[in-house]
């Protein structure tokens, strides 16, 4: 016994020697793979004055970090509790055991945090009703927070001092660059997400000065609502980094000319470089090229953003790739989808994995189908010639609802790193069953006259050929034959010109086996069915139906709403989509965009089918502008005992 008190004891001795020498080794910071894991996540070693871990200063969307005096420094950190991080990177932070007895680091969300030395920390005050305030010294002055929030890949680091990094808008002429990109790097700005040192050159075949893109863009600009202070001053000093250089999409010696612009602004430090392209599929390939051979950077990173189309079917989509491929790493490509950028998409994980009352229920047990709707209440709009080329089919519904399905069907992935989630999409993708003609309407929109004023009908539109075949509405029943989800019908609508605005996920579960108050709703039963509707927009909201009983002495039964409404709920504006997904660009973090193979495991559901619509010219159903969609996607949903959730009166609750 004595002897195995020993060996124990200087085991015991063994460990906490290790546990210091590794807290004094110089360490490198490592990526955080997983919520609340067991993983060391952040290391802050002697050659950096910022603690970049978990500290986040009133922005919903990038990371602050905090000073640290020369002698707080090689403190190895590990997970504990943060009561809130407003990050979509929560994580749970401590220290070893080495440093417990001494330091108790713990953020809260929109604050910072001040180690102020080995042995004392300034912890941020905890939020009263839901708003953070600033951390106080031993004065119980505030602190204010720091500069520079940077993040490189998903891992937490800092961009040094010497470093730099340069967008350029390749497309900087046209709308989305206008209306989207140019607005979402100000707010990125205007948060304090982007980099001390950043330049932005847009790239067109237009010409212009660098004051013409200046005052073509500063009409886009607008700051937050709950954040209105110097926004004239932060417009102006934005503009300032802002720069334009023409040339061709396809010629390497225009490309050389903004590199050398762009290495006037570079010089000295450490580059980077992200290039979006924001032009026709047709010169993605060119312009990738010459961004490759002749305005990559040398040392630093270089990234490329392509918006879809990504191709029209698996022939063309492969195609690109390859071409993409020739001249860039699939680390370098990053394919946006910018759907999965809004803030109920990238919920729908959390929503999921982080509360016990719904995964149990993720299953063909207890969910009767899931239906996917988007709608528009406006057409083509001028933009007939470009949709007639693609229709609703490949604009949305293979893109946009396919992604939302499957984040919303995948296994629990390994760990949130981009390609453990990947990956499970990928196998929801492959697992789908073919999609059949006789499980697909397809629609367009007709002028209507309503209240004396004419609508007009897509064929209507003088970039769009009178006879048509284009649908600019789509309903699908689609099944995925694995083990959770087989047999349930996940409905998908897609539509433009009808009654209203939305995207929503609505899933509908089964009916009470056995329900004791079932005469009490009648012979509609579907009526009394729970229902999880998560609206990604307008008006953002998620919400679960459910039956409840009228206050009063008989037995009258009411459907009621359990509402999580964010603009009630929560005082911060939702940030754009554009806003989230560039940032993840530039942090290298790849979890929002899509990879290769799961592009095409998307082209091989919706390619075989698309061709036998047109191969048939099957003529889509005809369906007022402003109306509710065609017919026949009432009598596919009825074909699988489905009623389409979006028919009810009420839009909100």
């Amino acid at each position: 016994n004595d002897f195995i008190h020993r060996v124990f004891f200087f085991f015991i001795i063994f460990i906490a020697c290790l546990s210091l020498f590794f807290s004094e080794s110089k360490p490198s910071i490592r990526q955080s793979r997983e919520l609340s894991s067991s993983m060391d996540v952040a290391l802050v070693h002697s050659s950096t004055t910022h603690l970049p871990f978990g500290c986040v200063h009133a922005s919903p969307l990038c990371m602050r970090t905090v000073s640290l005096p020369a002698h707080a420094h090689r403190l190895r950190v590990a997970p504990i509790d943060l009561p809130r991080l407003a990050s979509r990177h929560t994580a749970r932070w401590a220290l070893p055991l080495a440093w417990r007895s001494a330091l108790l680091p713990q953020c809260v969300a929109a604050s910072s945090v001040l180690v102020k030395d080995a042995a004392s920390i300034g912890v941020a005050s905890p939020p009263v009703d839901g708003i953070a305030t600033s951390p106080l010294n031993d004065k119980n002055e505030a602190i204010s927070p720091p500069g520079d929030p940077t993040m490189d890949g998903s891992v937490f680091t800092q961009i040094e001092s010497g470093d730099t990094v340069s967008i350029t808008v390749v497309g900087a002429s046209g709308d989305l660059a206008r209306k989207k990109i140019f607005p979402a790097l100000f707010a990125l700005f205007y948060e304090g997400c982007l980099p001390k040192h950043f330049t932005i050159y847009g790239y067109a075949r237009s010409k212009m000065t660098d004051e013409d893109l200046r005052r073509m863009i500063s009409g886009t600009l607008t700051c937050r609502i709950d954040q209105r202070e110097n926004c004239g001053d932060k417009i102006e000093k934005f503009l300032q980094r802002c720069f334009y250089q023409s040339g061709q999409y396809t010629s390497e010696e225009d490309f050389r000319k903004l590199d050398s612009k762009l290495k006037s602004h570079e010089a000295g430090r450490l580059v980077n470089r992200l290039f979006y392209l924001s032009i026709p599929p047709n010169v993605f390939v060119d312009a990738a090229r010459c961004a490759s051979i002749s305005a990559s950077s040398a040392k630093g990173w270089t990234r490329v953003i392509v918006e879809k189309p990504f191709g029209r079917d698996s022939e063309s989509s492969a195609e690109l790739t390859r071409g993409l491929k020739q001249y860039l790493t699939e680390e370098q490509i990053f394919r946006i989808d910018h759907y999965l950028g809004k803030e109920l998409v990238e919920n729908l994980s959390v929503l999921r994995f982080s509360n016990l009352v719904f995964e149990p229920l993720w299953s063909r047990q207890y969910i009767r189908n899931v239906q996917l709707i988007f709608s528009e209440d406006f057409g083509t709009e001028g933009r007939g010639g470009y949709f007639d080329n693609y229709g609703i089919i490949r604009d949305i519904m293979q893109n946009h609802l396919l992604q939302i399905l499957a984040l919303f069907a995948m296994e629990p992935p390994v760990s949130l790193d981009a390609e453990d989630i990947r990956n499970e999409k990928v196998k929801v993708l492959r697992s789908m069953r073919p999609l059949q003609l006789e499980d697909v309407v397809v629609g367009q929109y007709k002028s209507y006259m309503r209240g004396g004023v004419r609508y007009p009908g897509y064929t209507d539109d003088k970039t769009v050929p009178s006879n048509s075949l284009t649908p600019t509405f789509a309903a699908a029943a689609v099944f995925i034959d694995n083990a959770r989800w087989d047999g349930v019908p996940f409905l998908m609508k897609a539509g433009k010109a009808l009654h209203n605005r939305r995207a929503e996920i609505r899933v509908q579960f089964r009916h009470v086996p056995g329900n004791l108050y079932k005469r009490s709703f009648g012979t509609d039963l579907d009526q009394a069915t729970n229902e999880l509707v998560i609206r990604v927009q307008p008006d953002e909201a998620i919400y679960l139906k459910i039956n409840n009983k009228v206050p009063g002495l008989g037995m009258i039964l009411d459907r009621s709403n359990l509402n999580l409404h964010y603009a009630d709920r929560y005082s911060r504006e939702i940030p754009d989509a554009y806003e989230r997904l560039l940032l993840d660009a530039i942090e290298g973090e790849r979890r929002l965009f899509i990879r290769s193979d799961e592009l095409d495991a998307a082209w091989a559901l919706f390619t075989p089918l698309l061709k036998e619509l047109e191969a048939k010219k099957v003529a889509p159903e005809l369906y007022p502008c402003g109306g509710r969609g065609p017919i026949g996607a009432h009598y596919l949903a009825a074909k699988y005992n489905v009623r389409w959730g979006d028919m009810n009166s009420e839009l909100r609750s």
